[in-house]
């Protein structure tokens, strides 16, 4: 199975968007630019919203139904690991391998001697400078066990399905980035394995909080995106890749400073690229609430109140993807009194906008959970408000990411 060039990860929470969702995808292909869905949900989602991976595939098939999409689509069983993998298998053909969890732990003294000695002399062309005082055995500590649990689930994945599936090896969430040499030695060690992965997402220096913009160094991430790219193309060349393989942006919604960066450098290379963009369908189904007023606006203002009263618990999940700032959360009796127009402009993702707040945005973000305990007073707010909600899906995905990113 392969991956088009340009992939691009429509999570929803809910299950209720995938039409909308695609309708933007099939009007950036009709603008000249080949990109393909895939439906993602992770372990961690699935667990707080109470759905299953069954319903994911079931958006996707029946969007794709609707819509009469006839290219390739893809549901992803998005950031899983050995101990959550049956959950998945079923319905999945592109499985996230987060190995995040594993990187750091010390590797097997056997595994990381002989890691040692078949790389004691590594040469990778157009990075003499890189790897001249690269520390070989502080890789060893800090990825061999990661590598070798790729190996580990890939297995098992391999003995269970039917099909061929697409493979993504997820480093996000971590402290520290990957710099393009472990890219390359975590490739190579991938090959000795027999696992060629057809996307790998890196830790990029910079914070990449869930549903705003990057906060970072421009140009420093310009130079590391390029590096990493660069060292993709080489290690396809060295190592005698099968196939192509691409960069992930995890966290990638809404990080609108980055996408022209990302866009120039994919043209000046000619490589792929595939964006997870989760997160913020769900924030557009609460600004459509909002703009709808009445039940919807209240329902909006409860998942905030709420939110702000389990920060911690709510928080928790997400640790590594988050920069909010909780002094700039506006009080429950200010945005008790907001109009429809107010809190919608308070979420919407427009950086000129007075009204916007990149804290009261993120604390949305992470609400979710609150909506799912709603249970049918959300899911029902939902259908009632369809035609607005559908309406801020579309737009957002199709006007603020997709062709930002591939325009």
């Amino acid at each position: 199975m392969l991956i088009e060039k340009f992939s691009f990860g429509v999570g929803d929470r809910f299950g209720r968007e995938g039409k909308a969702q695609l309708r933007a995808i099939q009007e950036i292909n009709r603008l000249g630019v080949p990109v393909v869905p895939v439906w993602n949900k992770s372990n961690r989602e699935h667990d707080l919203t109470g759905t299953t991976q069954a319903s994911v595939r079931q958006e996707a098939d029946e969007a794709v139904r609707v819509d009469k999409w006839t290219d390739s689509y893809f549901v992803d069983a998005d950031h899983i690991n050995f101990g959550n993998i049956d959950k998945f298998l079923e319905y999945s053909d592109f499985f996230t391998i987060d190995i995040a969890n594993f990187i750091g732990k010390p590797a097997d003294p056997k595994l990381k001697s002989d890691f040692l000695k078949r790389t004691a002399s590594i040469v990778i062309p157009g990075f003499s400078a890189e790897i001249s005082d690269f520390d070989l055995s502080g890789f060893a500590d800090q990825y061999l066990s990661a590598i070798h649990e790729v190996k580990k689930v890939f297995d098992y994945i391999s003995g269970k399905k039917n099909s061929t599936f697409i493979t993504e090896i997820s480093m996000d969430e971590v402290m520290t980035a990957q710099c393009p040499i472990d890219l390359f030695l975590i490739l190579k060690e991938l090959k000795q394995l027999e696992i060629e992965p057809h996307t790998i997402a890196p830790k990029f220096t910079g914070i990449f909080a869930k549903g705003i913009d990057y906060i970072g160094d421009i140009e420093l991430f310009t130079h590391e995106f390029e590096q990493d790219i660069r060292i993709l193309k080489t290690a396809q060349e060295q190592l005698s890749l099968s196939r192509e393989i691409k960069l992930s942006v995890h966290s990638g919604s809404d990080k609108f400073s980055l996408y022209p960066i990302i866009r120039d450098l994919l043209n000046k290379h000619r490589a792929g690229v595939h964006v997870k963009t989760a997160g913020t369908t769900w924030l557009e189904e609460v600004i459509g609430l909002a703009r709808g007023g009445g039940e919807g606006l209240r329902i909006a203002k409860e998942i905030y109140i709420r939110g702000m009263a389990r920060f911690e618990d709510l928080a928790a999940p997400y640790l590594t993807v988050l920069h909010i700032d909780t002094d700039q959360l506006p009080p429950a009796k200010e945005v008790m009194t907001w109009s429809s127009a107010r809190l919608a402009n308070t979420l919407i993702h427009e950086q000129s906008c007075r009204d916007y707040n990149p804290d009261f945005r993120q604390l949305i973000h992470i609400s979710y959970k609150i909506a799912a305990e709603m249970g049918a007073e959300f899911t029902d707010a939902l259908a009632y408000y369809r035609e607005p909600i559908e309406e801020q899906v579309y737009v957002n995905l199709l006007n603020r990411h997709l062709k930002r990113l591939f325009q």
